[in-house]
């Protein structure tokens, strides 16, 4: 094997991307809904507006190969489950500079679920709050606020298993 290809095979086994699960750890922490989004159209996005709903929440960039990775899988799983059972927030941590390479990239892949932004000057703060050390990272949280489910890497959430 190629010097190329090992560094090739290691950098996927480090992301996930071979062994994609969604059977990760779990956790009851409680949700912080302090926070606002902007939708890829500028319009603010109070989270607390989510309380009491079940969530999917992904923090990605459109920079970030193994988040671009897991997306056709999380897009299916979106086209897949009643919206009023389960919510998505796809969450951009690019710059506010990037915004136009995120909206380019949803729109070029034909993605439909809903993309968010962070506001300025959270987005420093988020990944610290939630206890994100790199992306994707993944959360469930149920209708109580509480983070019940937590990925750190690539999955395939368009499974049977994790549907449950």
């Amino acid at each position: 094997m190629s010097s190329t290809a090992a560094y090739a095979q290691k950098i996927l086994l480090q992301t996930g991307i071979l062994n994609a699960s969604a059977d990760k750890q779990v956790t009851q922490e409680d949700f912080p809904y302090s926070f606002t989004l902007n939708t890829l159209e500028g319009e603010s996005f109070p989270v607390e507006q989510l309380k009491g709903k079940v969530i999917f929440l992904n923090l990605w960039a459109s920079w970030c190969g193994p988040c671009r990775a897991e997306m056709p899988g999380i897009e299916s799983l979106y086209k897949g489950v009643a919206k009023e059972d389960l919510v998505f927030v796809m969450l951009s941590i690019d710059k506010k500079a990037d915004e136009q390479k995120v909206k380019n990239y949803v729109s070029s892949k034909g993605f439909t679920f809903p993309v968010y932004l962070v506001q300025s000057p959270f987005p420093n703060q988020l990944p610290e709050v939630l206890q994100v050390p790199s992306i994707p990272t993944t959360f469930v949280i149920n209708k109580e606020g509480k983070i019940v489910y937590k990925n750190v890497g690539t999955a395939n959430y368009d499974t049977k298993k994790f549907r449950k």
